[in-house]
């Protein structure tokens, strides 16, 4: 296949344009007679639970990351209506369609566990030392007996 009939999402990912569903229809707001006549508004439908270019691992993160953007059947929608020609409003909503499948894609860093240093904790308690003895400061004096 041509190297073009593939939305690079990562050297291990690439979907196969086939995959993705394309609808134009008209843009609203302003333009005139151009956005009244023209269908330049693009919606792209992508359904990532049958998409052969992607794992299982990887399926179940796009599919468990985008899931408020999924609609009830699994497909994912993705809408371009900027600019005035349709395939330039195409190319957009392909390159939104990449740029949010790579983010999901992406595996978060494992946190790694940490303790605050000696230095730290003196900090801290000698802060509260201050603060205690601030407090006890506004206290009344009491009278000797």
């Amino acid at each position: 296949m041509r190297d073009d009939a593939f939305v690079e999402i990562s050297p291990a990912v690439r979907i196969p344009r086939t995959e993705l569903r394309f609808h134009a229809s008209r843009a609203g707001g302003p333009g005139g007679q151009h956005v009244n006549k023209t269908a330049t508004r693009i919606e792209l439908w992508w359904h990532p639970a049958s998409s052969a270019s992607l794992d299982e691992a990887a399926r179940a993160r796009v599919i468990g990351r985008l899931a408020s953007r999924l609609d009830g059947e699994g497909w994912l929608r993705v809408v371009a209506a900027e600019e005035r020609s349709q395939l330039r409003n195409r190319d957009a909503a392909v390159e939104r369609l990449a740029t949010l499948v790579a983010a999901a894609l992406r595996v978060p860093k494992a946190r790694r566990k940490t303790r605050p240093t000696a230095a730290a904790r003196a900090a801290r308690l000698a802060a509260k030392r201050r603060r205690g003895e601030t407090k006890a400061r506004r206290r009344p004096i009491a009278p000797d007996d």
